[in-house]
């Protein structure tokens, strides 16, 4: 009789042993599981800010893109990006730059003096960049990410013999 308590009281322990060895088993892959859930969110939206940001200016790009409309230069110390136009005979620029943590966007009359914070908030990016390459193309780039526009007014010399992948780019 004795023997069958002791048996049953081991047991007993053994499960409860087994149980406390599984729920901190499931309780630290709860933990794991959460923090990198919380890191591939924050990844994302780091992101999902970047690519925005270039789909912006991209689609600013297409929406203005005339002969000579699109350059770059700088605004109070900052590179940019200007889209010039004119309206009844008067030129306009349009300025995207990177000021303060911000995409920002600036559209006034040319030759009117502005400061950066006078433009209008887009996007929260940590950084952006423009660069001039070869054969009129223009690199912007956000973060991790890089967009290359080919303005029409681009084309400064003959572009090389060779394959070019869909958007005149060449391989």
């Amino acid at each position: 009789m004795i023997k069958k308590v002791r048996n049953q009281r081991i047991d007993t322990i053994f499960v409860l042993l087994i149980f406390c060895i599984f729920a901190v088993s499931v309780l630290m892959v709860l933990m794991l599981g959460a923090s990198t859930y919380k890191n591939i969110t924050e990844i994302s939206r780091d992101g999902l800010d970047e690519r925005a940001a270039l789909s912006y200016i991209r689609t600013k790009a297409k929406n203005n893109d005339t002969d000579g409309g699109i350059s770059i230069g700088t605004f109070r110390g900052l590179p940019a990006l200007y889209f010039d136009e004119e309206v009844d005979s008067t030129p306009y620029r349009t300025m995207i730059y990177h000021f303060d943590g911000w995409v920002y966007e600036l559209f006034s009359e040319l030759g009117l003096d502005f400061l950066p914070e006078d433009g209008v908030r887009i996007i929260k990016t940590d950084d952006l960049f423009f660069e001039e390459l070869d054969y009129g193309l223009i690199k912007i780039k956000s973060g991790t990410r890089e967009l290359v526009i080919f303005p029409r007014s681009g084309i400064t010399e003959s572009l090389p013999e060779g394959p070019y992948e869909e958007g005149g780019l060449p391989l």
